[in-house]
């Protein structure tokens, strides 16, 4: 993994990432893997690493209130704006670190992060247990007796089983292993209206390989992604 690749995406091209995460999970696979995990109507919801809000906005519409923090200002920027477009009032967007998390103790239901987790990783390979550490404490510490904390992470893109990129196997064993995490996977495709536009989007994070890996099917031009996710009761 490129971790400057991906810090230049976030700080610098933040629309450009969230023109690519519009098109992820094009069969809806995410939110009922979720519910399965602990009901999302009526939970107070607080998002760790909540980069455009792509997470956020599919939560608002069942939740009771969701609380969104991304360390990143511009992702945080393009958030509000995206959910300020929504018919929703139960949400709040700010600049946060996922290891000191600016909300009280056991104020939700539920704890989630999306794919930040490994990058909390990858910028901090020399220290990475404790810093990874500090933003589960965290997410323990603002979940109520109950609930559920709530971690999703990559298991390969351009694969249709799950393939997890080397780097991210100790950490993944590291939530198991040591933090007491169950797992599932899901699928999470991505779904393009044409081959150019698959290109324009992916190759310039995920390399020239990714090309062949596309998929064109009569929904589009498929680029397979398997995502993972772990949690745990509180």
């Amino acid at each position: 993994m490129n971790s400057n690749r991906w810090k230049t995406l976030y700080n610098e091209q933040s629309k450009g990432y969230e023109w690519m995460v519009q098109h992820e999970d094009y069969e809806g696979n995410l939110l009922p893997a979720l519910n399965k995990i602990h009901p999302l109507e009526n939970a107070d919801v607080v998002e760790f690493g909540a980069g455009t809000g792509r997470i956020t906005a599919q939560l608002i519409p069942l939740v009771s209130n969701a609380w969104a923090f991304d360390i990143t200002p511009p992702m945080v920027q393009i958030a509000t704006e995206k959910l300020k477009q929504s018919d929703r009032s139960n949400w709040l967007v700010g600049v946060g670190d996922s290891r000191a998390m600016p909300v009280p103790t056991a104020c939700a239901d539920i704890a989630v992060e999306g794919w930040s987790i490994v990058q909390i990783m990858a910028w901090h390979m020399d220290t990475w247990r404790e810093n990874v550490g500090q933003a589960i404490d965290e997410m323990m510490r603002v979940v109520r007796p109950g609930g559920a904390v709530i971690l999703i992470e990559t298991l390969g893109t351009g694969v249709i089983t799950p393939e997890p990129p080397d780097l991210f196997n100790v950490v993944y064993d590291y939530f198991e292993r040591e933090r007491g995490f169950l797992s599932t996977w899901i699928r999470t495709d991505f779904c393009f209206a044409s081959l150019a536009q698959a290109r324009d989007v992916l190759v310039p994070l995920f390399g020239d390989a990714a090309e062949d890996k596309m998929i064109e099917t009569d929904r589009g031009v498929v680029m397979p992604e398997c995502t993972g996710i772990w949690w745990r009761d509180v």
